[in-house]
């Protein structure tokens, strides 16, 4: 979830650069993304969107591991730098990001966030709660595809469903999963994983 931090100065919102942002620390333990140049403080969750994010990283984790896979999957801990209008100030720490372990590797004595420089992640995933299915639904999709990021998972346990957004073109198709569909995912085409695995608490 997010709040923005008013930043102001006689009424008007000072921009951080992409470089700034980097540097950032406001003395707390709070993480920020960066929205056009304007920071963006995540709040704590629900217990329901923390158990939701975990139980996909888990499903995801052990895919990766049962077929043996050059990828690494995190939960809240990578940015992805992303296009916004004309703008690249914008860096979005996705619930779940899985990514080349050779990137990640790179990213290893340097802040985390994925750079133009390196490859978009395979796959990103966003949990969706009452104050982030806006940006999830929309903001963040418009973002995603123009990083060119191929899957994008938006898992909505508002209403028990799990959309599947793959990159055509700079766009993103949607596939919708409710109950016991199977999960149908390009990245992983053999898991066995379903919305009623996932939302079942």
């Amino acid at each position: 979830m997010t709040i923005a931090i008013a930043k102001t100065t006689t009424n008007t919102k000072s921009r951080v650069t992409f470089a700034d942002y980097l540097t950032y620390f406001d003395g707390s333990d709070t993480k920020h993304e960066l929205v056009d140049g304007e920071l963006v403080a995540m709040s704590l969750g629900t217990g329901l969107h923390g158990e939701t994010i975990d139980r996909t990283y888990q499903a995801v984790n052990a895919e990766i591991n049962r077929t043996a896979q050059p990828w690494i999957v995190r939960q809240g801990q990578i940015g992805v730098r992303c296009p916004r209008g004309i703008g690249l100030d914008t860096v979005r720490i996705p619930d779940v990001v899985v990514m080349q372990r050779n990137d990640w590797q790179a990213l290893q004595e340097r802040e985390a966030v994925i750079d133009f420089d390196l490859s978009a992640p395979l796959l990103v995933i966003e949990v969706i709660s009452p104050s982030t299915k806006n940006i999830d639904y929309r903001a963040k999709r418009t973002e995603y595809a123009a990083r060119d990021i191929p899957e994008y998972w938006i898992v909505d346990p508002l209403e028990a469903k799990v959309s599947i957004l793959i990159n055509s073109d700079g766009w993103y198709d949607v596939t919708e999963f409710f109950n016991s569909d199977r999960i149908i995912s390009p990245t992983f085409p053999e898991l066995q994983l379903t919305p009623q695995t996932i939302f079942s608490i």
